[in-house]
């Protein structure tokens, strides 16, 4: 892991991929506004999931924002677009800026608690193209983000994603990685997380 400037920006160091962290990208009075608003705002759903066969409701509440009614499937979801209110437009212009792209979409992510949850898996459904960039904005309770290579078995790596950070994944990461959100058994309290993307 490097740290480079500027000095709350951290560059991680894994093969086929890269990773950005920035843990203080909204000050913590920001950081609070936002999360309270996006909490009482979003138009939260819970979706059904089908693994392994089985269907059961997905461990987290979701919604979709984004341009020009592009819907966004994942997991034989498919989710239709709210169209852009003042709260994420802001997030997303405070993210272009780091970026230097135009997200197009954003799926945001609310868990209750510890046991809210999201799976292994890598974001490279075919309407994110080749290398896709994904940014990653964190309110509320801090969760552990785990990483893991697809070919190299002791290449794993753990960030502890903290109330108004930033994460950037980008370049070959979605082709060689996969992430996930696991469950915690700690009486933790409920978190917000916004992943913009570019729908090709």
């Amino acid at each position: 892991m490097n740290s480079l400037f500027p000095k709350d920006k951290l560059i991680f160091d894994i093969p086929n991929a890269e990773v950005e962290y920035y843990g203080q990208f909204f000050d913590e009075i920001q950081a609070n506004k936002l999360f309270e608003t996006l909490k009482n705002e979003i138009p939260w759903q819970q979706d059904m999931i089908t693994v392994f066969g089985k269907t059961h409701p997905q461990p987290r509440l979701t919604s979709l924002f984004g341009n020009d009614g592009k819907q966004y499937s994942y997991s034989n979801i498919i989710m239709q677009p709210n169209p852009w209110i003042a709260v994420l437009t802001f997030i997303k212009e405070e993210v272009e800026k780091i970026c230097h792209e135009k997200f197009t979409t954003v799926l945001l992510n609310y868990y209750r608690d510890g046991k809210d949850s999201n799976g292994w898996h890598a974001d490279n459904e075919k309407e994110l193209g080749i290398n896709p960039i994904l940014a990653s904005v964190s309110l509320g309770a801090e969760r552990m983000f785990h990483l893991k290579h697809n070919l190299i078995n002791d290449q794993m790596l753990k960030i502890n994603l903290e109330h108004g950070s930033l994460l950037v994944m980008k370049g070959e990461t979605q082709h060689f990685w996969k992430h996930q959100i696991p469950k915690t058994a700690k009486s933790i309290g409920s978190r917000i997380n916004l992943t913009f993307r570019i729908l090709k």
